[in-house]
């Protein structure tokens, strides 16, 4: 018999990956290529890509990994997408529509996806979260200004209204599989989480008027898609699978079976949560259950952190986005915190700190990772000033890190950085300690984020990481010891996304296969079931912080939220001021 394989593709916000494995979840190749990103030099709050500038990227990924593997066309069984949660503009025949404000603005052109990280929208968010609505109550009471609902408020309020007519609306992993399939069925993932799609009553016509989108409900939501509620959960076969041209353009066979999308975070939940682990080296052999994902915080950490945890009741957490029901598992909640700079946070706090051409040039000298060299220095400090640990080490320096803004718990785009501590010191020695604090920083906030998931229902007793951060095991000792629970690694931290993508080409190949159409049980226990087989055994690591390290985290953890409270309170002062 013939092995079976199966292509991810994962669309991050600065590459796209393709990777493609076998049924045991290996990775026999993959393969990543870097997409552009349109910034404006007079608006720092602009982010613009292009779909086709990601289709071409993705395709040369998928052909470089048959390449590579000299795979038959025909062993590949299935297809899985998933993709930042970025809003997709076209017309009705696929043709992308500039989403750039001035003359262009409407007119078909190449820079057709508002990115994520894109806070354009910030008076329509304002908006949307004066109605009250219900669909506040399922993003945790406050819209962020990046979901697609206020990013298409702003297209609205800036488009000739003949031209915005004619546009559908899509989060990418949708687009994505649209232009794979030919077919634009929306995923229940991306229309639920981020386009304000309700759980059981679906669209609101009565939210959408308020907001000045009647249009929309006028044509059906034919823009949105999910019309008359039709949605596909998870890794479902799509229309007929890859259309002639896609399959063309991917170097596959038409017809080949491709799976309802993910954002790519929630892929990240299906790479990591299933896994086994080992400690000390010895695998732990148990297969954990569905109900043990709900223990299972998934963290997927890259140019930002989203924290991704299921249950079987929906759970409200004020500031925390969600509770969606079916993002994944048919029957399911999930919701999902986040952190909108980290990995970005960490380049920022080194690369613009003055020593770090010193940095980059000791790196080179040492031939070793410049994190490496920033821990090596703050080790050395630590037996220079006889410390404990490096939480003591910077126990007077105090970083506060939403410069882009708090996404998770505190819902608010307007928060900013601050940092106390500071002293007449530009050396390598002050940017180690600010290196630091900024991990701890982190650390601290994903520590808010869990204390209020578990404060409100959850019961999250495990951290499930992918992405690059997972890489830095001194950031993630850290986390460990900040949230007092274990944080266990993935076997791959760049390939637990795409590897969630492949299980839905997987799931889109074997559900296709059946005679019968599944029930809702059966497609749980058959999405449990291939996570299970295809995760790899990840690392754990354990909270080893001695008491004393353990008291200077936790106040350094009570600073951190009293930073919070102060911010809002000087801001509120200085409006008062001002009027």
């Amino acid at each position: 018999m013939s092995q079976s394989y199966y292509i991810g593709v994962d669309v991050g916000t600065g590459s796209a990956r393709a990777s493609l494995v076998d049924t045991s979840g290996k990775t026999i190749a993959s393969c990543t290529k870097e997409t552009r990103t349109w910034r404006d030099q007079d608006d720092h709050r602009i982010f613009e890509q292009s779909t086709n500038d990601i289709w071409n990227a993705i395709s040369h990924c998928i052909k470089t990994c048959l390449s590579q593997s000299k795979a038959a066309p025909s062993s590949v069984k299935g297809l899985g997408f998933d993709a930042t949660c970025s809003l997709a503009v076209s017309d009705f025949d696929m043709n992308p529509v500039t989403v750039t404000k001035g003359k262009d603005l409407g007119q078909l052109g190449d820079r057709n996806i508002i990115l994520w990280a894109d806070h354009r929208a910030e008076r329509e968010a304002e908006l949307i979260n004066s109605t009250g609505s219900v669909v506040l109550d399922y993003v945790g009471g406050v819209m962020s200004l990046e979901m697609e609902i206020p990013k298409t408020l702003w297209l609205k309020n800036n488009m000739d209204p003949a031209l915005f007519s004619r546009c559908q609306f899509f989060d990418l992993p949708d687009f994505l599989t649209y232009r794979a399939t030919n077919d634009n069925t929306r995923s229940v993932c991306s229309v639920t989480c981020k386009c304000s799609f309700v759980p059981k009553t679906g669209w609101q016509p009565d939210f959408f008027e308020k907001i000045g989108l009647k249009e929309l409900v006028d044509h059906e939501y034919k823009q949105l898609g999910a019309t008359q509620g039709h949605v596909l959960s998870a890794g479902s076969p799509i229309g007929n699978g890859l259309s002639k041209k896609a399959a063309e353009e991917f170097g596959l066979l038409e017809g080949t079976p491709v799976g309802s999308g993910l954002i790519d975070a929630y892929a990240g939940w299906m790479g990591t949560v299933g896994a086994r682990y080992e400690d000390n080296g010895k695998l732990i052999e148990t297969k954990p259950s569905i109900d043990e994902a709900r223990h299972r915080l998934a963290a997927v950490a890259g140019t930002s952190t989203c924290h991704i945890v299921q249950s079987r009741d929906g759970v409200f957490v004020n500031g925390v986005w969600g509770p969606y029901k079916d993002p994944v598992m048919t029957g399911w909640w999930m919701n999902e915190g986040g952190q909108s700079s980290t990995g970005q946070l960490i380049d920022f706090m080194i690369t613009t700190h003055p020593a770090y051409p010193r940095l980059v040039e000791m790196g080179k000298e040492q031939q070793k990772n410049i994190h490496v060299v920033l821990q090596e220095i703050l080790q050395a400090a630590k037996k220079e000033n006889k410390t404990d640990s490096l939480t003591e080490l910077t126990k007077d320096m105090h970083f506060y890190p939403d410069l882009h803004g708090n996404r998770s718990p505190i819902a608010d785009p307007r928060m900013r950085g601050s940092i106390v501590g500071l002293a007449l010191d530009d050396g390598l020695s002050d940017l180690a300690r600010k290196y630091n604090v900024t991990l701890e920083a982190i650390a601290l906030q994903t520590r808010h984020i869990v204390d209020e998931m578990n404060e409100k229902g959850h019961a999250i007793t495990s951290i499930y990481m992918s992405g690059g951060q997972a890489k830095n095991i001194p950031m993630m000792q850290l986390f460990a010891d900040t949230c007092g629970m274990p944080v266990v690694l993935p076997f791959d931290h760049a390939g637990a996304v795409v590897l969630g993508a492949a299980m839905l080409g997987r799931f889109a190949a074997e559900a296709m296969g059946r005679k019968e159409p599944m029930k809702e049980t059966e497609q749980n226990e058959l999405i449990w079931k291939i996570m299970v087989e295809m995760t790899p055994p990840g690392k754990i690591v354990k909270p080893s912080a001695s008491p004393k390290d353990k008291k200077l985290l936790d106040a350094k953890y009570k600073i951190f939220r009293e930073q919070i409270d102060i911010q809002k309170r000087w801001r509120k002062e200085m409006e008062e001021a001002t009027k």
